[in-house]
């Protein structure tokens, strides 16, 4: 880990550091903001994943996640959203949801974009090991969180790794890609044309053969563009009813997809993370 920026934010330090990625075979870069309570030793952790075209920057610099990140005591670490660099597969048209800053937080196993795209392995594993091991971050108290892909790869990521998260929040996530043209372009492109092969990317599936049941918190906007077409809530709402799993799944009127959204309620997202870490 080579730090690259540090800025003092609500009596804590909002980071970035740069590191050679084996998973994903590039060069990462990934920010942290460690509240002021990580003086004195370990606190918790909550990994925050963003959405199509981010980088690690976004939510740090947009949400105003640090002020009750401090006052709750969490640290957050936000990596990018893809690999990158010279020799990492980009979308041929290079359009924005495929390719580069749109890795879905899946392990790619078609050509060619399976000898860098493995972000599930890299915000699972890797970045987590590197992390909690040079930094005060508490591994016995994890928390995930996202925004659109981001709140899909949070929610898929959290189903799939019983007893490693204490809870999970989203915001306007893509809740089944299976069944919306973001998704589907995404994961036929990463994992092939097999359909069978996509559930285990897909939370509306997934919540119904979840081993654990996590503390769960989704906000969606009702005036968000994408919201009928990409994201469908309503279909991970019949998918936890379906499975006797409570989610807690809040439509916030006059709300968009943008980050004035992620801002209004961010607040809200880590007290419900603090409560349950």
């Amino acid at each position: 880990m080579e730090q690259i920026a540090e800025n003092r934010c609500f009596g804590g330090r909002q980071l970035r550091y740069r590191h050679p990625s084996v998973t994903l075979g590039c060069e990462m870069v990934f920010a942290v903001y460690l509240p002021p309570q990580a003086e004195a030793g370990p606190v918790p952790v909550l990994y925050w994943l963003s959405g199509l075209t981010c980088t690690d920057e976004n939510f740090v610099t947009k949400a105003g996640a640090q002020r009750y990140a401090a006052e709750h005591g969490i640290a957050i670490v936000a990596p990018d959203t893809s690999p990158r660099g010279d020799g990492v597969a980009d979308d041929p048209d290079g359009a924005y949801d495929f390719g580069l800053g749109a890795g879905f937080y899946v392990n790619a196993t078609q050509a060619p974009y399976a000898a860098h795209y493995r972000m599930y392995d890299y915000v699972v594993d890797e970045l987590p090991a590197l992390v909690e091991a040079e930094l005060p971050l508490d591994s016995a108290r994890r928390a995930i969180s996202g925004h659109s892909m981001g709140g899909h790869g949070a929610l898929t990521i959290a189903l799939k790794n019983p007893g490693r998260y204490q809870s999970v929040s989203a915001f306007s996530p893509i809740c089944s890609p299976l069944n919306c043209p973001w998704g589907e372009k995404a994961l036929s492109g990463y994992l092939g044309d097999d359909r069978t092969t996509w559930r285990d990317y897909d939370a509306t599936d997934l919540v119904g053969r979840a081993q654990e049941q996590l503390p769960v918190l989704v906000d969606q906007g009702e005036a968000d563009d994408f919201l009928v077409e990409q994201l469908k809530p309503e279909l991970l709402v019949t998918a936890s009813e379906a499975a006797g799993y409570p989610i807690t799944i809040r439509t916030q009127p006059g709300y968009d997809h943008s980050y004035y959204f992620i801002a209004s309620f961010i607040g809200e997202h880590l007290a419900f993370h603090a409560a349950n870490l």
